[in-house]
């Protein structure tokens, strides 16, 4: 270890930046020379024996899902998993999956027609990305959004109704911790990270009277971060972490 090297624990999954910061008594660890954020750029931080592979499309097919891809058949240990990336940005998939883990999600409906509005709807093709979905009103545009949608008609669609004075809120988890003081993000991007062990993702939650559940976890570009969230980022890649 290079001398003068500080080292110190990582983050506990549910823990915000902020959370952290007001209760430090000495100041934050900067990340220095940290690697470059470049667009669609691979990162890998070792803890523990495990490689956990940072981007910003895990997609099928992507260059991270070979390179984990890669990794798993040489038998080696590597987060996340090739099934979790598949799992995670299919939306029914995904809640079905973070059900079963105990994760509070929305209630959701497959269909390839009009639904009853207001509603979140996501799109159920090979080309359909999560972070794209549309809000259906109670309006004469809806019918319009189900079409480019399902790409007139040819593919379902995943909906989930939306009561009176629900909302869409959204945060970024990294290593399952986000940068926001909401406790309830916070616990949602723990039990987000323990079920997926995607190190950067978007949580899009639906806060309404039914609580604070799980509408899908999306991809994130690096550039959509805030200066917050790429320090937080650094200073996992750097190898460096809070006193």
């Amino acid at each position: 270890m290079p001398h003068g090297q500080l080292v110190s624990e990582p983050l506990l999954p549910g823990e915000s930046l902020s959370s952290v910061q007001a209760q430090a008594r000495r100041p934050i660890l900067r990340a220095k020379s940290g690697p470059a954020l470049s667009r669609e750029s691979i990162h890998t931080v070792e803890r523990d024996g495990i490689s956990y592979l940072v981007s910003e499309n895990y997609s099928y097919k992507s260059e991270a899902y070979y390179a984990i891809l890669m990794q798993e058949t040489q038998g080696l240990r590597v987060e996340p998993g090739t099934k979790a990336i598949l799992d995670a940005f299919v939306v029914p998939i995904c809640l079905e999956r973070a059900r079963m883990d105990g994760i509070p999600v929305a209630d959701y409906s497959i269909s390839q027609s009009c639904i009853p509005a207001p509603a979140v709807i996501y799109g159920l093709n090979y080309f359909a990305c999560t972070s794209h979905f549309e809000v259906l009103g109670q309006d004469d545009s809806a019918r319009e959004l189900v079409r480019h949608v399902t790409n007139n008609g040819k593919y379902p669609f995943c909906s989930q109704c939306l009561d009176a004075g629900a909302r869409i809120e959204r945060a970024v988890s990294i290593f399952g911790n986000v940068s926001c003081t909401d406790p309830a993000f916070a616990e949602m991007a723990a039990g987000v990270w323990e079920s997926f062990r995607i190190p950067l993702v978007e949580i899009v939650c639906i806060r309404g009277p039914g609580g604070f559940k799980l509408s899908s976890i999306c991809p994130v570009r690096y550039s959509r971060l805030t200066p917050g969230e790429k320090e937080l980022l650094s200073l996992y890649l750097s190898g460096q972490v809070f006193l």
